[in-house]
């Protein structure tokens, strides 16, 4: 594919790399290049939307009447690419990214002259409850409760893997409102404070040692009416809402080639060096190659829902596409990166296929998989993190259904 972009599109692609020279300091793109996770450290990623959110730039896919910037398909999917070849840290997803988008469209006035300025400026970080210990890739089986209880909804239950709920002070949740026969129905969209009485927030570790994910506690957790997003018990056509952007809404393969590139700079200086772990570099080369053609066809579909979503409409079951084949992607260039390390690699995989821990005498790697000052990538935890690419956000396996049944009519 051939990207032809205009004088406009070129004038704005060297308005945004002058922005990024301004304010992107060398701190925040090294801590950024040291990242495994989707999501950002929290002070790096507030001082980076801070930056933003000064230059109008926090909320590109908003409409300009709450605070977007009003860009062409083209503009947006250049400010990605710009932002993935500085090295720029990515913004939490989950309010602007995610919740934003769904008081856009389901929201009531109050809510959105409330929230959505909050978001931009990161007063409010959101985290998202939705699963449960009995309720994964299966979310309509949740039975967080929520009780009317006059103006309020008394709430008790359990959300895990609640990404952040450590640094978030609010959460979007999706609880159950009332028994129906239908499990979609008599579920309800709630937004709750965290600093409410009765919320409790556990962590859980990660195989890295890092702390991302939480367990979140709530017991008669008392929540206003007014914090229902739509109406009580729709709210599962409002998570659905959600869950496209969360899946497909945003602009994912720039960073895909960014990383790519970095692979094959790693592989060629470990080739160079003779490090003994490259028998076949014209080998390791081509199925790199290979996956260079798969994120091109990614980008082509990418930019045909950032075109539509330009003119108001929602990603739909394209998400589950985009979901499936980037997190994939995503895993295959972890693995080729883990290959490409060189004498790096040979390390980390013994230390993944130890069924009882680490290398004797050797620290879980966490930002020792840095090939020279020029690959700086964190090879091992990264492709540790990325098993969970095909299960979060619903499973692949999921998205698979969900394809045959809106798209094939299975």
């Amino acid at each position: 594919m051939q990207m032809q972009w205009s004088p406009a599109d070129l004038a704005f692609r060297d308005e945004v790399r002058t922005f990024l020279d301004a304010e992107l300091t060398a701190d925040m793109r090294r801590e950024s290049q040291l990242m495994t996770s989707v999501y950002a450290p929290h002070d790096l990623c507030m001082a980076w939307q801070a930056k933003l959110h000064a230059r109008g730039w926090a909320a590109p896919a908003w409409p300009v009447e709450y605070g977007g910037c009003g860009w062409t398909a083209a503009q947006r999917y250049i400010f990605a690419s710009e932002l993935a070849a500085a090295g720029a840290p990515p913004l939490s997803p989950m309010g602007i990214g995610m919740c934003g988008p769904v008081l856009i469209g389901h929201g009531s006035p109050e809510q959105k002259a409330h929230y959505l300025p909050r978001m931009l400026t990161g007063e409010h970080l959101w985290c998202q409850g939705y699963s449960e210990p009995g309720s994964g890739s299966d979310l309509a089986s949740l039975q967080m409760s929520a009780v009317e209880d006059g103006d309020h909804f008394v709430c008790n239950g359990h959300k895990l893997w609640t990404t952040h709920a450590n640094e978030a002070n609010w959460i979007f949740c999706l609880v159950r409102t009332s028994q129906e026969a239908i499990r979609q129905q008599g579920i309800t969209f709630l937004l709750i404070d965290m600093t409410t009485p009765g919320v409790e927030v556990r962590p859980i570790l990660m195989l890295s040692g890092e702390h991302i994910q939480n367990d979140v506690f709530f017991t008669d957790v008392r929540v206003p009416k007014a914090n229902v997003v739509g109406k009580v018990g729709e709210g599962w056509t409002v998570a659905k809402y959600l869950m496209e952007f969360e899946r497909g809404g945003g602009v994912s393969t720039p960073g895909l080639k960014t990383r790519l590139g970095r692979t094959r700079a790693m592989a060629a200086k470990e080739a160079d060096g003779g490090g003994g772990r490259f028998e076949d570099v014209a080998g390791f080369m081509s199925r790199l190659n290979a996956l260079a053609i798969e994120i091109e066809a990614l980008e082509a579909v990418e930019l045909q829902i950032l075109a539509n979503m330009s003119q108001g409409e929602a990603p739909g079951a394209r998400s589950s596409m985009m979901k499936t084949v980037g997190t994939e992607l995503s895993q295959r260039l972890t693995e080729m990166a883990l290959e490409a390390s060189g004498a790096y690699g040979a390390l980390y995989q013994a230390h993944a296929a130890r069924p009882g821990g680490a290398v004797p005498g050797y620290p879980v790697p966490h930002d020792q998989g840095h090939v020279g000052p020029d690959h700086s990538i964190t090879v091992a935890a990264k492709y540790f993190k990325d098993r969970a690419g095909s299960i979060y956000a619903g499973t692949n396996e999921i998205q698979r259904n969900i394809m045959a049944k809106a798209v094939l009519g299975l």
